[in-house]
Protein backbone atom coordinates (compact mmCIF):
# COMPACT_ATOMS: atom_id res chain seq x y z
CA UNK A 1 0.00 0.00 0.00
CA UNK A 2 1.31 3.38 -1.09
CA UNK A 3 0.17 5.26 2.66
CA UNK A 4 -0.36 3.08 5.56
CA UNK A 5 2.97 0.72 4.72
CA UNK A 6 5.00 4.01 4.44
CA UNK A 7 3.86 5.36 7.94
CA UNK A 8 6.45 4.60 10.70
CA UNK A 9 6.13 2.46 13.33
CA UNK A 10 3.97 -0.17 14.28
CA UNK A 11 0.53 -1.34 16.07
CA UNK A 12 -0.56 -2.20 19.91
CA UNK A 13 -1.79 -5.68 20.56
CA UNK A 14 -5.65 -5.86 19.01
CA UNK A 15 -7.59 -8.66 18.42
CA UNK A 16 -8.22 -10.55 15.08
CA UNK A 17 -9.92 -7.98 12.85
CA UNK A 18 -11.95 -10.75 11.11
CA UNK A 19 -13.23 -10.86 15.06
CA UNK A 20 -13.63 -7.74 15.54
CA UNK A 21 -14.62 -5.45 12.27
CA UNK A 22 -17.06 -2.92 13.92
CA UNK A 23 -15.38 0.05 16.07
CA UNK A 24 -15.70 -0.23 19.35
CA UNK A 25 -16.71 3.37 20.00
CA UNK A 26 -19.97 4.34 22.62
CA UNK A 27 -22.43 5.39 20.14
CA UNK A 28 -23.85 7.13 23.29
CA UNK A 29 -21.79 10.25 22.71
CA UNK A 30 -22.03 9.74 19.26
CA UNK A 31 -24.66 12.01 17.57
CA UNK A 32 -26.70 9.94 15.29
CA UNK A 33 -26.87 12.86 12.57
CA UNK A 34 -22.73 11.54 12.29
CA UNK A 35 -22.59 8.07 12.07
CA UNK A 36 -19.19 7.87 10.43
CA UNK A 37 -17.81 9.59 13.35
CA UNK A 38 -17.32 6.15 15.12
CA UNK A 39 -14.98 4.83 12.06
CA UNK A 40 -13.33 7.72 12.23
CA UNK A 41 -12.04 7.90 15.88
CA UNK A 42 -11.01 4.20 15.72
CA UNK A 43 -9.40 4.65 12.49
CA UNK A 44 -7.64 7.50 13.90
CA UNK A 45 -6.58 5.21 17.17
CA UNK A 46 -5.10 2.82 14.74
CA UNK A 47 -3.47 4.89 12.51
CA UNK A 48 -1.44 6.10 16.15
CA UNK A 49 -0.75 2.79 17.12
CA UNK A 50 0.71 2.02 13.98
CA UNK A 51 3.45 4.95 14.71
CA UNK A 52 3.72 4.12 18.52
CA UNK A 53 4.27 0.15 18.42
CA UNK A 54 6.13 -1.12 15.63
CA UNK A 55 6.00 -5.00 17.14
CA UNK A 56 2.36 -5.26 15.84
CA UNK A 57 1.99 -3.46 12.48
CA UNK A 58 0.91 -6.01 10.61
CA UNK A 59 -2.32 -6.53 13.01
CA UNK A 60 -2.85 -2.65 13.39
CA UNK A 61 -2.41 -2.47 9.29
CA UNK A 62 -5.52 -5.35 8.85
CA UNK A 63 -7.22 -3.82 11.51
CA UNK A 64 -7.15 -0.47 9.76
CA UNK A 65 -8.63 -3.02 6.48
CA UNK A 66 -11.37 -3.38 8.12
CA UNK A 67 -12.04 -0.34 9.64
CA UNK A 68 -12.04 2.07 6.03
CA UNK A 69 -13.78 -0.97 4.29
CA UNK A 70 -16.68 -1.33 6.38
CA UNK A 71 -17.04 2.60 6.74
CA UNK A 72 -16.95 3.01 2.61
CA UNK A 73 -19.17 -0.02 1.95
CA UNK A 74 -21.71 1.44 4.50
CA UNK A 75 -21.62 5.72 3.56
CA UNK A 76 -18.96 5.59 0.67
CA UNK A 77 -21.64 7.19 -1.43
CA UNK A 78 -23.80 8.49 1.27
CA UNK A 79 -25.10 11.91 -0.07
CA UNK A 80 -24.63 13.00 3.57
CA UNK A 81 -20.76 13.42 3.24
CA UNK A 82 -20.52 14.37 -0.65
CA UNK A 83 -18.67 16.84 0.09
CA UNK A 84 -17.23 16.30 3.62
CA UNK A 85 -13.24 15.92 3.45
CA UNK A 86 -13.12 13.67 6.19
CA UNK A 87 -14.98 10.73 3.73
CA UNK A 88 -12.46 11.60 1.00
CA UNK A 89 -9.81 10.81 3.66
CA UNK A 90 -11.73 7.33 4.21
CA UNK A 91 -11.90 6.85 0.32
CA UNK A 92 -7.88 7.40 0.53
CA UNK A 93 -7.43 4.82 2.83
CA UNK A 94 -9.43 2.22 1.17
CA UNK A 95 -8.07 2.87 -1.68
CA UNK A 96 -4.73 1.93 -0.13
CA UNK A 97 -6.49 -0.28 1.60
CA UNK A 98 -7.63 -2.98 -1.39
CA UNK A 99 -4.30 -1.70 -3.46
CA UNK A 100 -6.36 -0.25 -6.00
CA UNK A 101 -6.32 3.45 -6.41
CA UNK A 102 -7.37 3.13 -10.61
CA UNK A 103 -10.46 1.52 -8.99
CA UNK A 104 -11.79 4.16 -6.48
CA UNK A 105 -10.46 7.22 -8.91
CA UNK A 106 -13.08 5.30 -11.45
CA UNK A 107 -15.80 4.91 -8.63
CA UNK A 108 -15.11 8.74 -7.26
CA UNK A 109 -15.67 9.73 -11.22
CA UNK A 110 -19.12 7.71 -11.88
CA UNK A 111 -20.29 9.11 -8.37
CA UNK A 112 -19.37 12.33 -8.77
CA UNK A 113 -18.02 12.94 -5.78
CA UNK A 114 -14.93 15.02 -4.56
CA UNK A 115 -14.16 16.63 -7.89
CA UNK A 116 -13.78 20.04 -6.15
CA UNK A 117 -11.24 18.55 -3.60
CA UNK A 118 -7.78 19.01 -4.36
CA UNK A 119 -6.81 16.13 -2.57
CA UNK A 120 -8.27 13.47 -4.80
CA UNK A 121 -5.90 14.60 -7.22
CA UNK A 122 -2.80 15.04 -5.44
CA UNK A 123 -3.21 11.59 -3.88
CA UNK A 124 -3.84 9.61 -6.83
CA UNK A 125 -0.79 11.45 -8.10
CA UNK A 126 1.06 10.01 -6.04
CA UNK A 127 -0.24 6.97 -6.33
CA UNK A 128 1.13 6.51 -9.97
CA UNK A 129 4.28 8.35 -9.27
CA UNK A 130 5.00 5.46 -6.80
CA UNK A 131 3.94 3.07 -9.53
CA UNK A 132 6.25 4.46 -11.83
CA UNK A 133 3.31 6.19 -14.26
CA UNK A 134 4.49 9.10 -14.07
CA UNK A 135 2.63 11.08 -17.42
CA UNK A 136 -0.34 9.54 -16.23
CA UNK A 137 0.04 11.44 -12.36
CA UNK A 138 0.97 14.30 -14.37
CA UNK A 139 -2.02 14.35 -16.59
CA UNK A 140 -4.25 13.62 -13.29
CA UNK A 141 -2.91 17.11 -11.75
CA UNK A 142 -3.36 18.65 -15.13
CA UNK A 143 -7.24 17.81 -14.71
CA UNK A 144 -7.50 18.62 -11.20
CA UNK A 145 -6.25 22.05 -11.92
CA UNK A 146 -8.41 22.58 -14.77
CA UNK A 147 -11.15 21.84 -13.39
CA UNK A 148 -10.11 24.23 -10.70
CA UNK A 149 -10.30 21.86 -7.49
CA UNK A 150 -9.81 23.37 -4.10
CA UNK A 151 -7.31 24.93 -3.04
CA UNK A 152 -6.14 25.01 -6.72
CA UNK A 153 -2.72 26.66 -5.72
CA UNK A 154 -1.67 24.67 -3.10
CA UNK A 155 -2.26 21.70 -6.52
CA UNK A 156 -0.13 23.71 -8.91
CA UNK A 157 2.25 23.88 -6.40
CA UNK A 158 2.39 20.05 -5.93
CA UNK A 159 2.48 19.58 -9.49
CA UNK A 160 5.62 21.95 -9.81
CA UNK A 161 6.94 20.31 -7.41
CA UNK A 162 6.41 16.51 -9.02
CA UNK A 163 7.57 18.03 -12.03
CA UNK A 164 11.07 19.18 -10.33
CA UNK A 165 11.29 16.00 -8.53
CA UNK A 166 10.88 14.06 -12.05
CA UNK A 167 13.23 16.23 -13.42
CA UNK A 168 15.56 15.40 -10.96
CA UNK A 169 15.46 12.30 -10.73
CA UNK A 170 16.04 11.97 -15.12
CA UNK A 171 19.12 13.72 -14.16
CA UNK A 172 20.37 11.40 -11.86
CA UNK A 173 19.37 8.60 -14.00
CA UNK A 174 22.00 6.64 -16.13
CA UNK A 175 19.39 4.50 -17.66
CA UNK A 176 19.13 5.36 -21.34
CA UNK A 177 15.38 3.76 -21.09
CA UNK A 178 14.21 6.52 -19.06
CA UNK A 179 13.40 9.43 -21.08
CA UNK A 180 15.27 12.82 -20.95
CA UNK A 181 13.63 15.55 -19.29
CA UNK A 182 13.14 17.58 -22.73
CA UNK A 183 11.19 14.46 -23.73
CA UNK A 184 8.81 14.34 -20.66
CA UNK A 185 5.46 16.25 -21.47
CA UNK A 186 5.41 19.11 -19.20
CA UNK A 187 2.08 21.18 -20.90
CA UNK A 188 -1.19 19.71 -19.28
CA UNK A 189 -2.47 17.34 -22.20
CA UNK A 190 -5.98 18.43 -21.13
CA UNK A 191 -6.53 21.56 -23.32
CA UNK A 192 -10.09 23.55 -24.48
CA UNK A 193 -9.29 22.84 -28.09
CA UNK A 194 -11.58 25.71 -29.26
CA UNK A 195 -10.36 28.20 -26.67
CA UNK A 196 -8.61 31.61 -28.41
CA UNK A 197 -4.94 30.56 -27.25
CA UNK A 198 -5.25 27.01 -28.52
CA UNK A 199 -6.79 27.92 -31.48
CA UNK A 200 -3.90 30.72 -31.89
CA UNK A 201 -1.39 27.96 -31.20
CA UNK A 202 -3.00 25.74 -33.96
CA UNK A 203 -2.95 28.56 -36.87
CA UNK A 204 0.67 29.19 -35.77
CA UNK A 205 1.58 25.50 -36.49
CA UNK A 206 -0.41 24.68 -39.78
CA UNK A 207 0.67 28.26 -41.05
CA UNK A 208 4.12 27.16 -40.61
CA UNK A 209 3.81 23.22 -42.09
CA UNK A 210 2.32 24.03 -45.57
CA UNK A 211 -0.84 25.38 -45.60
CA UNK A 212 -0.54 27.60 -47.94
CA UNK A 213 0.50 24.57 -50.53
CA UNK A 214 -2.70 23.20 -50.02
CA UNK A 215 -4.73 23.77 -54.20
CA UNK A 216 -7.45 26.38 -53.15
CA UNK A 217 -5.57 28.50 -50.71
CA UNK A 218 -5.44 32.48 -51.75
CA UNK A 219 -4.09 34.54 -48.95
CA UNK A 220 -3.68 38.21 -49.11
CA UNK A 221 -2.62 40.88 -47.03
CA UNK A 222 -5.29 43.30 -47.57
CA UNK A 223 -8.50 43.89 -46.65
CA UNK A 224 -11.16 42.60 -49.37
CA UNK A 225 -12.04 45.04 -51.81
CA UNK A 226 -14.55 43.92 -53.51
CA UNK A 227 -17.74 46.29 -54.14
CA UNK A 228 -20.20 44.01 -52.55
CA UNK A 229 -20.51 44.27 -48.66
CA UNK A 230 -19.99 40.44 -47.73
CA UNK A 231 -21.42 40.75 -44.34
CA UNK A 232 -24.78 42.47 -45.19
CA UNK A 233 -27.99 41.22 -45.01
CA UNK A 234 -29.46 38.93 -48.32
CA UNK A 235 -31.61 41.32 -49.38
CA UNK A 236 -28.33 44.05 -49.92
CA UNK A 237 -26.37 41.03 -52.00
CA UNK A 238 -29.06 39.21 -53.62
CA UNK A 239 -27.98 39.01 -57.60
CA UNK A 240 -24.78 40.92 -56.73
CA UNK A 241 -21.42 39.14 -58.05
CA UNK A 242 -18.19 38.80 -55.93
CA UNK A 243 -14.84 38.44 -57.77
CA UNK A 244 -12.64 35.71 -56.61
CA UNK A 245 -9.85 34.37 -58.55
CA UNK A 246 -10.90 34.90 -61.73
CA UNK A 247 -14.61 34.20 -61.54
CA UNK A 248 -17.70 35.72 -60.40
CA UNK A 249 -19.87 34.36 -57.84
CA UNK A 250 -23.93 35.39 -58.24
CA UNK A 251 -25.23 35.78 -54.99
CA UNK A 252 -28.67 33.27 -55.33
CA UNK A 253 -30.41 33.04 -52.13
CA UNK A 254 -29.25 32.52 -48.27
CA UNK A 255 -28.36 29.57 -46.88
CA UNK A 256 -27.44 30.27 -43.03
CA UNK A 257 -25.99 31.95 -40.33
CA UNK A 258 -23.76 31.88 -37.44
CA UNK A 259 -22.24 33.94 -35.00
CA UNK A 260 -19.30 35.04 -37.43
CA UNK A 261 -20.27 33.75 -40.64
CA UNK A 262 -22.78 33.91 -43.47
CA UNK A 263 -23.62 30.82 -45.96
CA UNK A 264 -24.52 32.02 -49.52
CA UNK A 265 -25.99 30.14 -52.59
CA UNK A 266 -24.00 31.39 -55.33
CA UNK A 267 -23.88 30.59 -59.39
CA UNK A 268 -20.26 30.53 -61.04
CA UNK A 269 -19.82 32.67 -64.00
CA UNK A 270 -23.68 33.51 -64.95
CA UNK A 271 -24.05 29.72 -64.96
CA UNK A 272 -27.02 28.79 -63.00
CA UNK A 273 -26.59 24.67 -63.35
CA UNK A 274 -22.95 25.73 -61.31
CA UNK A 275 -23.96 25.98 -58.36
CA UNK A 276 -21.45 26.68 -54.71
CA UNK A 277 -21.84 27.78 -51.50
CA UNK A 278 -20.39 30.34 -50.44
CA UNK A 279 -19.13 31.09 -46.78
CA UNK A 280 -18.33 34.37 -45.62
CA UNK A 281 -16.57 34.59 -42.51
CA UNK A 282 -15.49 37.68 -40.39
CA UNK A 283 -12.63 37.50 -39.41
CA UNK A 284 -11.13 35.21 -41.18
CA UNK A 285 -10.91 31.29 -40.31
CA UNK A 286 -9.08 29.40 -42.90
CA UNK A 287 -9.31 26.76 -40.36
CA UNK A 288 -12.52 25.53 -42.15
CA UNK A 289 -10.48 25.16 -45.36
CA UNK A 290 -7.67 23.40 -43.30
CA UNK A 291 -9.84 20.75 -41.81
CA UNK A 292 -11.14 20.05 -45.42
CA UNK A 293 -7.69 19.14 -46.62
CA UNK A 294 -7.33 16.79 -44.21
CA UNK A 295 -10.73 14.78 -45.30
CA UNK A 296 -9.37 14.95 -48.64
CA UNK A 297 -5.72 13.22 -47.75
CA UNK A 298 -6.63 10.97 -44.87
CA UNK A 299 -10.61 9.54 -46.04
CA UNK A 300 -10.17 6.73 -49.10
CA UNK A 301 -11.75 8.11 -52.35
CA UNK A 302 -15.11 5.93 -51.63
CA UNK A 303 -15.87 7.36 -48.54
CA UNK A 304 -14.91 11.32 -49.01
CA UNK A 305 -18.49 12.34 -50.52
CA UNK A 306 -19.80 11.80 -47.11
CA UNK A 307 -17.99 14.29 -45.57
CA UNK A 308 -18.76 17.83 -47.94
CA UNK A 309 -15.83 19.47 -50.36
CA UNK A 310 -14.18 22.79 -50.37
CA UNK A 311 -12.70 24.05 -53.92
CA UNK A 312 -10.83 27.13 -52.22
CA UNK A 313 -10.51 29.68 -49.69
CA UNK A 314 -9.37 33.16 -50.31
CA UNK A 315 -8.41 34.64 -47.16
CA UNK A 316 -8.21 38.81 -46.63
CA UNK A 317 -6.96 40.45 -43.76
CA UNK A 318 -10.77 40.93 -42.45
CA UNK A 319 -12.26 38.27 -44.11
CA UNK A 320 -12.29 34.88 -45.42
CA UNK A 321 -14.67 33.12 -48.29
CA UNK A 322 -14.75 29.63 -48.35
CA UNK A 323 -16.26 28.15 -51.68
CA UNK A 324 -18.17 24.51 -51.27
CA UNK A 325 -20.45 22.04 -52.42
CA UNK A 326 -23.67 22.84 -52.34
CA UNK A 327 -26.78 20.42 -52.09
CA UNK A 328 -30.07 21.14 -52.72
CA UNK A 329 -32.27 18.55 -50.39
CA UNK A 330 -31.98 20.30 -47.45
CA UNK A 331 -30.51 19.09 -44.11
CA UNK A 332 -31.16 16.17 -41.65
CA UNK A 333 -33.06 18.85 -39.18
CA UNK A 334 -35.44 19.70 -42.37
CA UNK A 335 -36.27 15.81 -42.66
CA UNK A 336 -36.91 15.34 -39.26
CA UNK A 337 -38.89 18.81 -38.97
CA UNK A 338 -41.26 17.93 -41.78
CA UNK A 339 -42.71 14.85 -39.81
CA UNK A 340 -43.34 17.30 -36.76
CA UNK A 341 -45.60 19.66 -38.71
CA UNK A 342 -47.66 16.99 -39.79
CA UNK A 343 -47.96 15.60 -36.06
CA UNK A 344 -45.79 12.75 -36.55
CA UNK A 345 -42.00 11.52 -36.12
CA UNK A 346 -39.83 10.01 -38.09
CA UNK A 347 -40.94 6.45 -38.80
CA UNK A 348 -38.34 3.95 -37.26
CA UNK A 349 -36.93 2.15 -40.67
CA UNK A 350 -35.44 5.58 -41.77
CA UNK A 351 -34.24 6.48 -38.11
CA UNK A 352 -32.39 3.03 -38.64
CA UNK A 353 -30.91 4.12 -42.31
CA UNK A 354 -30.16 7.47 -40.97
CA UNK A 355 -28.33 5.67 -38.31
CA UNK A 356 -25.96 3.40 -39.93
CA UNK A 357 -24.82 6.37 -42.02
CA UNK A 358 -24.37 8.38 -38.79
CA UNK A 359 -22.27 5.83 -37.13
CA UNK A 360 -20.49 4.36 -40.37
CA UNK A 361 -19.29 8.42 -40.89
CA UNK A 362 -17.89 8.47 -37.05
CA UNK A 363 -16.46 5.26 -37.39
CA UNK A 364 -13.88 6.37 -40.55
CA UNK A 365 -13.81 10.06 -39.38
CA UNK A 366 -12.58 8.70 -35.48
CA UNK A 367 -10.29 6.23 -37.06
CA UNK A 368 -8.16 8.84 -38.84
CA UNK A 369 -7.86 11.17 -35.75
CA UNK A 370 -10.90 13.98 -36.79
CA UNK A 371 -13.36 14.92 -34.49
CA UNK A 372 -15.99 16.61 -35.96
CA UNK A 373 -16.95 18.77 -33.11
CA UNK A 374 -20.45 20.60 -33.79
CA UNK A 375 -22.21 17.00 -35.09
CA UNK A 376 -25.90 18.75 -35.52
CA UNK A 377 -29.00 17.53 -37.41
CA UNK A 378 -28.41 20.94 -39.15
CA UNK A 379 -24.88 20.09 -40.76
CA UNK A 380 -26.11 16.98 -42.07
CA UNK A 381 -27.38 17.42 -45.73
CA UNK A 382 -29.53 14.61 -46.81
CA UNK A 383 -28.76 13.37 -50.04
CA UNK A 384 -30.41 10.23 -51.86
CA UNK A 385 -29.06 7.20 -53.25
CA UNK A 386 -28.80 7.24 -57.19
CA UNK A 387 -29.96 3.72 -57.16
CA UNK A 388 -32.45 1.86 -55.44
CA UNK A 389 -31.39 0.17 -51.93
CA UNK A 390 -30.96 -3.42 -51.32
CA UNK A 391 -30.01 -5.95 -48.90
CA UNK A 392 -26.55 -5.49 -50.16
CA UNK A 393 -26.37 -1.76 -49.28
CA UNK A 394 -26.31 -3.28 -45.32
CA UNK A 395 -24.05 -6.08 -46.42
CA UNK A 396 -21.34 -3.66 -47.49
CA UNK A 397 -18.37 -2.27 -45.50
CA UNK A 398 -18.36 0.82 -47.27
CA UNK A 399 -20.69 3.51 -47.71
CA UNK A 400 -20.26 4.74 -51.53
CA UNK A 401 -21.58 7.75 -53.82
CA UNK A 402 -24.44 5.20 -54.47
CA UNK A 403 -25.56 4.88 -50.97
CA UNK A 404 -24.76 7.60 -49.25
CA UNK A 405 -27.71 9.18 -47.42
CA UNK A 406 -26.30 11.90 -45.56
CA UNK A 407 -23.42 14.96 -45.87
CA UNK A 408 -21.63 16.07 -43.35
CA UNK A 409 -20.85 19.70 -43.55
CA UNK A 410 -19.53 22.57 -41.19
CA UNK A 411 -16.59 21.77 -40.25
CA UNK A 412 -15.17 25.11 -38.21
CA UNK A 413 -14.78 23.48 -35.00
CA UNK A 414 -13.13 20.31 -36.50
CA UNK A 415 -10.26 18.76 -34.00
CA UNK A 416 -7.36 17.25 -35.80
CA UNK A 417 -6.01 14.82 -33.32
CA UNK A 418 -2.14 14.73 -34.63
CA UNK A 419 -1.87 18.34 -34.00
CA UNK A 420 -1.52 17.40 -30.04
CA UNK A 421 0.14 15.38 -27.92
CA UNK A 422 -0.67 11.73 -27.83
CA UNK A 423 -3.41 10.66 -25.07
CA UNK A 424 -4.45 15.00 -25.04
CA UNK A 425 -8.46 15.10 -23.88
CA UNK A 426 -10.36 18.24 -23.81
CA UNK A 427 -11.95 20.16 -21.61
CA UNK A 428 -14.27 23.42 -23.01
CA UNK A 429 -17.80 23.34 -24.30
CA UNK A 430 -19.36 23.13 -27.34
CA UNK A 431 -22.04 25.65 -26.65
CA UNK A 432 -24.80 24.78 -28.63
CA UNK A 433 -27.78 23.78 -26.70
CA UNK A 434 -28.74 20.85 -25.74
CA UNK A 435 -25.21 18.97 -27.61
CA UNK A 436 -23.22 19.51 -24.57
CA UNK A 437 -21.82 15.65 -23.70
CA UNK A 438 -22.34 14.36 -20.47
CA UNK A 439 -18.74 15.11 -19.45
CA UNK A 440 -18.69 18.93 -21.10
CA UNK A 441 -22.06 19.60 -18.78
CA UNK A 442 -20.13 18.00 -15.53
CA UNK A 443 -16.87 20.00 -16.55
CA UNK A 444 -14.98 16.39 -17.25
CA UNK A 445 -12.39 15.59 -19.92
CA UNK A 446 -13.70 14.61 -23.03
CA UNK A 447 -12.84 12.95 -26.95
CA UNK A 448 -14.51 11.15 -29.38
CA UNK A 449 -18.28 11.99 -27.25
CA UNK A 450 -18.84 15.20 -28.40
CA UNK A 451 -19.56 13.56 -31.55
CA UNK A 452 -21.52 10.16 -30.28
CA UNK A 453 -23.54 12.71 -27.47
CA UNK A 454 -24.37 14.45 -30.79
CA UNK A 455 -25.53 11.44 -32.69
CA UNK A 456 -27.39 10.10 -29.59
CA UNK A 457 -29.23 13.53 -29.61
CA UNK A 458 -30.19 13.54 -33.28
CA UNK A 459 -31.27 9.31 -33.07
CA UNK A 460 -33.39 10.79 -29.84
CA UNK A 461 -34.92 13.67 -32.04
CA UNK A 462 -35.66 11.27 -35.16
CA UNK A 463 -37.84 8.96 -33.15
CA UNK A 464 -39.17 11.47 -30.26
CA UNK A 465 -39.46 14.37 -32.40
CA UNK A 466 -37.73 16.23 -29.38
CA UNK A 467 -34.52 16.81 -27.51
CA UNK A 468 -32.38 14.04 -25.53
CA UNK A 469 -32.89 14.65 -22.36
CA UNK A 470 -30.89 12.59 -20.01
CA UNK A 471 -31.25 10.75 -16.44
CA UNK A 472 -28.22 9.05 -14.29
CA UNK A 473 -29.36 5.88 -12.62
CA UNK A 474 -27.80 3.52 -10.44
CA UNK A 475 -26.35 -0.01 -11.44
CA UNK A 476 -27.02 -2.80 -9.30
CA UNK A 477 -23.20 -3.05 -8.75
CA UNK A 478 -23.19 0.57 -7.14
CA UNK A 479 -21.81 2.04 -9.99
CA UNK A 480 -24.18 4.48 -12.56
CA UNK A 481 -24.93 5.51 -15.83
CA UNK A 482 -26.41 7.43 -17.94
CA UNK A 483 -30.28 6.87 -19.92
CA UNK A 484 -32.48 8.61 -22.16
CA UNK A 485 -35.66 9.89 -19.81
CA UNK A 486 -37.93 9.46 -22.62
CA UNK A 487 -39.42 5.73 -22.67
CA UNK A 488 -38.49 3.64 -25.65
CA UNK A 489 -41.88 2.49 -27.70
CA UNK A 490 -42.53 -1.14 -27.32
CA UNK A 491 -43.65 -1.67 -31.01
CA UNK A 492 -39.77 -0.24 -31.85
CA UNK A 493 -36.49 -2.79 -31.59
CA UNK A 494 -36.12 -1.62 -28.02
CA UNK A 495 -33.02 -3.63 -27.70
CA UNK A 496 -31.19 -2.26 -30.75
CA UNK A 497 -31.90 1.31 -29.59
CA UNK A 498 -31.20 0.59 -25.64
CA UNK A 499 -28.12 -1.01 -26.61
CA UNK A 500 -27.24 2.62 -28.48
CA UNK A 501 -28.26 4.93 -25.87
CA UNK A 502 -26.17 2.75 -22.75
CA UNK A 503 -22.83 2.31 -25.17
CA UNK A 504 -22.82 5.70 -26.52
CA UNK A 505 -23.98 8.19 -23.45
CA UNK A 506 -21.23 5.78 -21.37
CA UNK A 507 -18.10 5.34 -23.11
CA UNK A 508 -15.30 6.61 -21.20
CA UNK A 509 -12.74 8.99 -22.77
CA UNK A 510 -9.41 7.15 -22.86
CA UNK A 511 -8.92 4.91 -26.05
CA UNK A 512 -10.29 4.75 -29.68
CA UNK A 513 -14.30 4.13 -30.30
CA UNK A 514 -13.90 2.96 -33.46
CA UNK A 515 -14.48 -0.87 -32.86
CA UNK A 516 -17.59 0.08 -30.93
CA UNK A 517 -18.61 2.14 -33.44
CA UNK A 518 -18.38 -0.41 -35.84
CA UNK A 519 -20.08 -3.05 -33.48
CA UNK A 520 -23.13 -0.55 -33.32
CA UNK A 521 -23.39 0.04 -36.66
CA UNK A 522 -23.45 -3.84 -37.98
CA UNK A 523 -25.71 -4.74 -35.22
CA UNK A 524 -28.04 -2.35 -37.19
CA UNK A 525 -27.12 -3.57 -40.37
CA UNK A 526 -28.08 -7.05 -39.40
CA UNK A 527 -31.22 -5.64 -38.46
CA UNK A 528 -32.25 -4.53 -41.75
CA UNK A 529 -31.11 -7.18 -43.95
CA UNK A 530 -33.06 -9.84 -41.21
CA UNK A 531 -36.42 -8.80 -43.46
CA UNK A 532 -36.52 -8.04 -47.14
CA UNK A 533 -39.77 -5.34 -46.25
CA UNK A 534 -37.71 -3.12 -44.37
CA UNK A 535 -35.61 -2.31 -47.24
CA UNK A 536 -38.55 -2.13 -49.76
CA UNK A 537 -40.22 0.34 -46.83
CA UNK A 538 -36.91 2.04 -46.95
CA UNK A 539 -36.85 2.62 -50.46
CA UNK A 540 -40.51 3.94 -50.51
CA UNK A 541 -40.05 6.36 -47.48
CA UNK A 542 -36.76 8.13 -48.83
CA UNK A 543 -39.36 8.81 -52.35
CA UNK A 544 -41.89 9.90 -50.31
CA UNK A 545 -39.31 12.38 -48.40
CA UNK A 546 -37.34 13.56 -51.43
CA UNK A 547 -40.90 14.42 -52.86
CA UNK A 548 -42.16 16.04 -49.64
CA UNK A 549 -38.67 18.43 -49.17
CA UNK A 550 -38.09 19.11 -52.84
CA UNK A 551 -41.38 20.64 -53.41
CA UNK A 552 -41.44 22.92 -49.83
Amino acid sequence: MVMIERTPGGAAALSSPLGRSTPRVSREGSPPSDPILPYLRSISKAMQELRTNPEFCQAAIEQLKVYVTECIDKYGDDYQYSTDPRLLKIWILYADAICDFDKVYKQLEEKRLFLEHALLYEAYALFLFAKGRVLEADKVYGIGIARKAEPVDHLKKMHIDFLKQLESAVEESNDDAQPKPSKIQKELNVVDPWSLSTMDSLMTKINGGGLKKFTGYYKSSKVYSGKVPLTSSLHAVKNKFIELGGRKYQIKGFCGTGAFAKLYKASIDGNSEETVALKVQKPAFPWEFYMYRQLDLRISDIQRPSYGYAHEVHVFADVSLLVCDYLPYGTLLDAINSNLVVGHQMDEVLCIYYTIEMLHMLETLHSVGIIHGDFKPDNMLVCYPSEEITDDTFRSETRTVQSQGICLVDWGRGIDLNLFPAGTEFLGDCRTSGFSCIEMQEDRTWTYQVDTFGLCVIAHMMLHGVALSIEKVKRADGSYMYQPKSPLKRYWNVELWKNLFATLLNTPSSGSDVALLRSLRRSFQEYMCSNWQLVAKLNQLLAKQKASLCSS
